[in-house]
């Protein structure tokens, strides 16, 4: 069902919204995303984002070129931070299946460093025949949901984040080449960071979970009963109620507020071809609610023994 979004940006155009899912989750038609889009429409599609935690847009036509010149628009590049960027481009993250890049767990993109993006802009390359959705989950409405006890107690908590982190996980299947390319080159740089598990949004001005596979543990706490406890939270977060599933197609980008949310890509395309690539903007380090920010560890420097 159509729905058309006013935005409360004096300037900026109503924009035809069409949502995806109840509390996660719409789509845009009728933009055409290009590094020349003027500023009124740029700023509805920023204030749809932080609506609805991610947009999609299908038919786009972007190469690597438009791509960044677009995600200029929403803020500064920024590269990852161990992950070589696409030959040829100022920022672009290269993600082939094939290579065993299947980012099959749930994760906030680059939260073991203190100012981890903002924003993820994602375009499809190339397609498996079948399978390799992405599913969304919005960690706002999960910290929303969580009874009165539990946000008490989530307000107060930091946790570790680094990059260093459970690959294998609860992946059914790891491949060699993913293995090799963790322990070479995601890893080749250790980053420690320590977050508040529950952030104010710089926009909205609303409560979110920090979560996803990157944490190592809460600060305080043993590694058993950090693995309990964060347990509870990330169920919240990725309750099918929360998520969004969406199923790519030729042309299609999507874009999420990587404040407000966590992500997985499903690995059920066997050994189809899957390429994305991804632009992220800069973001700031998070705000607890008590007015702390996140920082980095001094034990980040370095290779992992």
């Amino acid at each position: 069902m159509s729905a058309v979004l006013h935005s409360l940006h004096p300037a900026a155009p109503a924009l035809d919204i069409r949502r995806v899912a109840g509390r996660i989750g719409a789509e845009i038609r009728g933009v055409a995303l290009s590094g020349d889009l003027d500023a009124a429409t740029v700023a509805a599609i920023r204030q749809a984002l932080v609506r609805h935690k991610v947009v999609f847009f299908r038919d786009q036509t972007l190469d690597e070129a438009g791509h960044e010149a677009f995600g200029r628009l929403l803020g500064d590049l920024v590269p990852h931070p161990t992950v070589p960027s696409l030959d040829g481009t100022a920022g672009t993250l290269d993600i082939d299946g094939s290579r065993g890049e299947r980012a099959s767990s749930w994760h906030t993109d680059v939260t073991f460093v203190p100012n981890y993006p903002a924003i993820s802009i994602l375009r499809a390359v190339t397609l498996p025949a079948y399978g390799g959705d992405t599913l969304w989950a919005n960690t706002e409405a999960a910290y929303a949901e969580l009874p009165e006890a539990l946000r008490d107690l989530a307000d107060r908590l930091w946790a570790v984040h680094s990059n260093v982190y459970d690959y294998v996980g609860g992946r059914v299947t790891v491949s060699d080449a993913g293995r090799r390319r963790y322990d070479e080159v995601f890893t080749r740089t250790v980053y420690e960071t320590e977050h508040p598990l529950v952030h104010v949004h710089p926009e909205s001005g609303e409560r979110s979970l920090i979560v996803g596979h990157f944490i190592q543990r809460i600060l305080g706490l043993t590694t058993s009963d950090s693995q309990h406890l964060l347990a509870i939270f990330h169920d919240h977060a990725t309750r099918p109620e929360n998520t969004v599933r969406w199923s790519w197609r030729q042309g299609d980008v999507a874009i999420w507020d990587n404040r407000a949310t966590v992500h997985r890509a499903v690995d059920d395309y066997d050994d189809e071809p899957r390429v994305v690539r991804r632009v992220t903007i800069q973001g700031v380090a998070p705000v607890s609610t008590d007015g702390r920010r996140s920082r980095a560890r001094e034990t980040q420097a370095g290779k992992a023994a």
